[in-house]
């Protein structure tokens, strides 16, 4: 009898593609967390920048390592294209969401993706199976 992995056959292809998935779900659960320190604590709306900028970093460091770890090769570039996808798409939905405008914040939050992603990337590569085999 197959095992329920082999017998759906779905399996994403894409390293990239399954770091920026990863990466999202962890936004998710970095955004409920802040929603929660927001909600149950004195924390104002305008005191969490530093809070969202970690939970996108995060993000980002574990889409890298996901991405980087399935590809087996070159970590610090799939970690870094990730935390550039992934920075792309946040602001794509932040500017289609709010209309936000061009501030320094995002040109930090671009780059602290990135670096993120790269940093991820460059632990990824080294956990994969790919790096076993030598």
């Amino acid at each position: 009898m197959k095992s329920i992995p082999q017998v759906t056959g779905f399996r994403i292809a894409s390293p990239v593609v399954s770091g920026i998935l990863w990466a999202i779900i962890w936004l998710a659960a970095g955004t409920l967390l802040v929603s929660i320190m927001l909600y149950g604590s004195s924390l104002g709306e305008n005191e969490i920048v530093p809070w969202v900028f970690g939970v996108h970093g995060f993000a980002s460091l574990c889409g890298g390592f996901v991405s980087a770890r399935r590809s087996g090769k070159r970590g610090w570039y799939v970690g870094f294209a990730t935390g550039l996808l992934y920075a792309l798409l946040v602001l794509a939905a932040s500017y289609l969401a709010s209309d936000i405008g061009w501030t320094p914040r995002i040109l930090s939050m671009l780059g602290l993706c990135c670096a993120a992603g790269a940093f991820g990337g460059m632990f990824g590569v080294n956990t994969g199976s790919a790096s076993k085999r030598r």
